[in-house]
């Protein structure tokens, strides 16, 4: 990360696979850890009113040098 923009984040949010049900979420681990890999890093979740997670929210220093991705 470059010392010029050391608090500079860039973003991206991902929804959880649901089961068949379309009601439970299931094991976002390979996703996550796919995503590790390419530097994003899990820092909060965005739930419905009244319970459930709808999209998890994940980080990663952004790049002066390039403009933010949508992987």
């Amino acid at each position: 990360m470059c010392a010029q923009y050391p608090n500079q984040w860039e973003y991206r949010s991902l929804k959880p696979p649901r089961e068949e049900t379309q009601k439970e979420a299931s094991d976002p681990t390979t996703q996550l850890n796919e995503l590790g890999k390419k530097g994003w890093e899990f820092v909060e979740t965005i739930e419905y009113t009244g319970g459930g997670t709808k999209y998890l929210v994940l980080k990663r220093p952004l790049d002066p040098d390039t403009e933010p991705t949508d992987e």
